[in-house]
């Protein structure tokens, strides 16, 4: 069961128990929390077995998106990802912003940017991956972190994409004291690549934010770069 999943059945005891300890107090029908905590508990279960942990993702993201912070995050999130990979030669092949889009998608996660990493995939395969590889595809996987502590001073999101980087570290023999270390140079070296395009970064957060293609996210970060 996936920690959104158990988070939702923990929601529903804590429902059951204050209807049960208010309910009288204010004359509450048994039937409201009731159906409440059904239908949560119908959803972590259909979480579990149907959607391999998504739908409470969905649902969570659904929830958040009433406010238009948390989606102006995601962007500016994402946009990190794709500026920084193009810059490192890294082909994007396509971007989601909600939870929703990714699972249509057959991703998983809240949205994110989409690489043609076969080359990565192969090197890891062969357990020959080059020093330089792994560098480009670190600091993209830092990169949205970098850009929401560029522009709101913190970040909120990220977690996947340390996941991923601690997965690929682990099986090249880092210890946790090499990859906390390399965390911390590559969320560097994505914070001067995005400062150092600023225009570019702006551009394509616009250009994400109106859901452009990624054809046009590329041709707003070439024209940003030619009128520099």
């Amino acid at each position: 069961m996936s920690q959104i999943a158990l988070n939702l059945v923990a929601i529903s005891v804590f429902l059951m128990t204050l209807s049960a300890l208010l309910g009288p107090l204010i004359n509450l029908s048994p039937a409201i929390p009731a159906i409440a905590t059904f239908t949560i508990l119908g959803i972590a279960t259909i979480d579990s077995f149907s959607l391999q942990g998504q739908g409470g993702a969905i649902l969570v993201d659904w929830i958040a998106r009433f406010s238009p912070q948390h989606r102006d995050r995601i962007i500016h999130h994402e946009a990190g990802h794709f500026l920084v990979a193009h810059l490192l030669g890294i082909p994007v092949t396509g971007y989601t912003l909600s939870a929703w889009e990714a699972w249509r998608q057959g991703q998983s996660g809240q949205g994110g940017v989409t690489f043609d990493d076969q080359e990565l995939a192969l090197q890891l395969q062969q357990g020959k991956i080059s020093t330089q590889m792994v560098d480009r595809y670190c600091t993209v996987w830092m990169a949205g972190i970098a850009a929401e502590n560029l522009v709101f001073d913190r970040s909120e999101g990220g977690a996947d994409d340390q996941s991923k980087l601690a997965s690929v570290l682990k099986v090249l023999g880092f210890s946790q004291s090499a990859y906390q270390q390399k965390q911390r140079f590559h969320a560097l070296q994505a914070k001067t690549l995005l400062q150092e395009n600023w225009s570019s970064y702006q551009a394509l957060v616009e250009a994400m934010g109106q859901r452009a293609t990624v054809a046009d996210c590329q041709q707003a970060i070439a024209s940003s770069i030619q009128q520099n």
